[in-house]
């Protein structure tokens, strides 16, 4: 296994290459931090799942996505991945996306644990996790600095390999593209987010922008942002 691949460059989607990878027909799925449930709502209007049950941790999230009404495939749940609220062996899928380093450190080997533990046997499960590196993150690190996280990310998904908790079925590595209009957009997107607290100070919020305006031009700043995907599978 290795973290990155920078030789593996071509520009991705990422929801279009995990549809080429994945057979959602009939599947029951567990996506673990859902966010704001826009897969989530993609993945149930259009791929055929039989259910998804849809967990995040951020109560405030939560919240929000509990008045999502039009989706009766869709049950959605407060937790984190070190703590399943489901059955052993009871989903056929389980998705990650860029969530796992925001497990707590001590908790990763015990997300893996229970990743395992849902799957049915032969079960898959794709983990995506954002490589550090490339410009957005050179932004990003200066007040969200996650190498340490995105590191300990990857050694857990080594260790629950290599214990065979989960096999190695393929790794992809390719670069998905973020666009800002303006710094403005920028820190509603990534600073204002209700699943961490980045409480900046003006002088530092000032570095921020100053670094982020090194990329803008009159159409915005564009970022091509390199990620990485584990897809693991549980032993039958």
């Amino acid at each position: 296994m290795k973290i990155a691949d920078p030789s593996q460059n071509s520009l991705q989607n990422e929801v279009q290459l995990m549809l080429d990878e994945l057979s959602f027909a009939g599947a029951s799925v567990l996506e673990l931090g859902c966010g704001k449930a826009e897969k989530t709502r993609m993945l149930a209007e259009t791929a055929g799942v039989k259910e998804i049950i849809a967990l995040e941790v951020d109560l405030i999230q939560h919240e929000i996505n509990q008045q999502i009404t039009d989706l009766p495939q869709v049950s959605f749940r407060q937790g984190g991945a070190e703590a399943i609220p489901l059955a052993d062996s009871s989903v056929d899928i389980v998705l990650m996306f860029k969530s796992l380093h925001h497990v707590p450190l001590a908790d990763m080997d015990q997300a893996l644990s229970e990743i395992a533990r849902v799957l049915k046997p032969g079960g898959l499960a794709w983990i995506s996790e954002p490589v550090f590196a490339g410009e957005l993150n050179e932004v990003f690190r200066l007040f969200h600095d996650e190498q340490i996280v995105r590191a300990a990310a990857f050694a857990a998904i080594g260790k629950a390999v290599d214990d065979g908790c989960l096999l190695l079925k393929k790794e992809l590595f390719f670069n998905t593209r973020s666009h800002f209009a303006n710094f403005a957009q920028f820190d509603q997107r990534m600073i204002q987010v209700t699943h961490s607290n980045h409480q900046l100070a003006p002088a530092l919020y000032q570095q921020v922008q100053e670094k982020f305006e090194t990329y803008l031009t009159p159409e915005g700043a564009t970022f091509h942002n390199p990620q990485r995907v584990d897809l693991l599978q549980k032993p039958v």
